[in-house]
């Protein structure tokens, strides 16, 4: 689920072939006062798709050495781009975004 100060404002999934899914719930596109999550990703019925992970998400990552330590203390492929960030984005994340897993 991806939130936006603590309100679930849409869902991003990973499929099986590797590309990405980010789409807004109905209540946060019904309601005018609920502003996109990014201006990259305007709110919109449609879902977004793209081969890889959406530049928005990318930039939550940790970067550099701090990305190496990340990695290698929770044991995550230095290219699973989406499990780090499934991973860190639910604690530190720069921001009103934070990234948590669906139940």
């Amino acid at each position: 689920m991806v939130l936006f100060k603590d309100e679930q404002a849409g869902i991003l999934v990973q499929q099986d072939d590797g590309s990405f899914v980010f789409s807004y719930t109905k209540e946060w596109i019904a309601d005018p006062s609920k502003p996109p999550i990014s201006l990259t990703l305007p709110k919109s019925q449609q879902e977004y798709r793209s081969d890889y992970l959406f530049p928005f998400f990318y930039h939550l990552l940790p970067e550099g050495t701090n990305r190496q330590i990340v990695n290698h203390h929770f044991r995550i492929d230095k290219n699973d781009d989406f499990g780090l960030l499934m991973t860190i984005a639910s604690v530190d994340t720069i921001g009103a975004v934070t990234i948590v897993k669906s139940e």
